[in-house]
């Protein structure tokens, strides 16, 4: 079922999920490059600043599997502007954490709340936005992880060198607070889900709904292509700033440029991704992007000793193909769900790809190692696993059958 939105409605409504989506981007690559100063802080080393990392995704991941089992029998509506305001509470509580424990307790309550938000939004477009121009909406959303990288993440660090690590957070929970009073008037109530569902799905148990969405093959394969897609950058790109700083000689202020020029990257190539995987097929520009994802992740693990021009150069060039495929990605995986189950469908996905992200972290931290130097070791090979699962991507995404698409291949 598709809800039909005014030309001005359905503006106001990409404009809202995409400042949802930037303040849950900001709040979680925030940490990335935080991690020199933390590690020094609070004395813990790569690998435990994986596991902060990790502690947000998989709690994101057991939220998403929590919310799979009942975000069908609620408005999308309602569910956001319950679970939104949480996460902003749960940003203060980071702004306000003392030491290393009630940080990660306060990063695993911001991923428990955070982590459906994407699902939500994703959602919420797949249900407005017709499949011909869902690549075009998707990139509009899909923009807050530019814009959290171009503009968010170099004022938050600007934050950190003149107040604290604690001031991001709570430039965030301000945001939040803002933008829950926008989504009050910007958000359709999309109910139309629980009136499409039978007679004998409105007496099943959460638990069977669940095993209705996990039973699908269409859906596993999809949730196969997820895990593989957002494992292949995460393998790599928590621990770009610990790369930076200890083997190419980046000073804090410097690892900024890395994510300005790679947001400025994305975003000027975000829409362009999106009016090419309309045009020539989602499922055509997104095997295209995941057969090239190795050669950047390679590139960015080797890049010590290249001149910082260089090293910006390719770094901004992962963070491109990186985002641009899930556009077209995310545009198949919202396809490829039973309509009437989208919503535990989506849910499921978003606690799939966090899970993914947190593995992934954490199985690069545990690759990483360190030199008598101080330089970090080992890198290239958590870029080589990356890679592997791009290349897998590539295959889940050929084995997918679409609903309601024309024009997928």
């Amino acid at each position: 079922m598709t809800t039909h939105l005014s030309p001005t409605r359905e503006r106001w409504l990409l404009f809202t999920l995409a400042g949802i989506q930037f303040t849950s981007v900001l709040d979680f690559m925030i940490m990335m490059p935080l991690g020199p100063q933390l590690t020094q802080l609070f004395g813990i080393s790569a690998g435990e600043f994986g596991f902060l990392v990790s502690a947000y995704t998989f709690s994101a991941g057991l939220s998403g599997l929590l919310a799979s089992t009942y975000i069908d029998r609620f408005g999308r509506k309602r569910m956001m502007l319950t679970l939104y305001p949480l996460f902003g509470a749960a940003a203060l509580a980071c702004s306000l954490a003392p030491t290393f424990g009630w940080l990660i307790l306060a990063r695993i309550a911001s991923g428990f709340f955070g982590g459906v938000l994407m699902a939500i939004s994703q959602t919420i477009v797949a249900e407005v936005i017709p499949f011909d121009r869902r690549g075009r909406a998707m990139s509009v959303v899909m923009t807050s992880f530019s814009v959290a990288t171009v503009a968010g993440v170099p004022l938050a660090l600007f934050l950190v060198a003149h107040f604290n690590w604690h001031a991001p957070f709570l430039a965030i929970a301000c945001m939040v607070s803002l933008l829950v009073i926008v989504a009050l008037n910007t958000l359709p109530s999309l109910k139309g889900h629980l009136q499409v569902q039978s007679s004998s799905d409105a007496g099943m148990s959460l638990l069977a709904n669940l095993r209705l969405v996990l039973v699908d093959p269409n859906h596993l394969r999809a949730f196969a292509m997820s895990t593989s897609m957002v494992f292949a950058g995460f393998a790599v790109v928590p621990y770009i700033a610990l790369y930076l700083q200890a083997n190419a000689s980046f000073k804090i202020e410097e690892i900024s440029y890395v994510y300005l020029f790679g947001g400025i990257s994305t975003l000027i190539s975000a829409r362009f991704i999106g009016l090419w995987s309309d045009r020539a097929g989602k499922a055509h520009a997104f095997r295209r992007l995941a057969l090239l994802m190795p050669l950047p992740l390679l590139a960015m693990t080797l890049s010590a000793g290249l001149p910082q021009w260089a090293i910006l150069a390719i770094s901004s060039v992962l963070f491109v193909i990186m985002s641009s495929r899930m556009i077209p990605g995310m545009a198949l995986i919202g396809a490829a769900a039973d309509p009437r189950r989208r919503g535990s469908f989506m849910t499921l996905n978003s606690s799939v790809q966090s899970l993914s992200m947190g593995v992934a972290a954490f199985v690069g931290g545990q690759i990483l190692g360190t030199d008598g130097a101080g330089n970090l070791t080992h890198y290239w090979m958590a870029a080589l696993i990356g890679g592997g699962a791009s290349l897998l991507s590539y295959v889940m995404a050929s084995k997918l059958r679409l609903h309601g698409a024309a024009n997928s291949s």
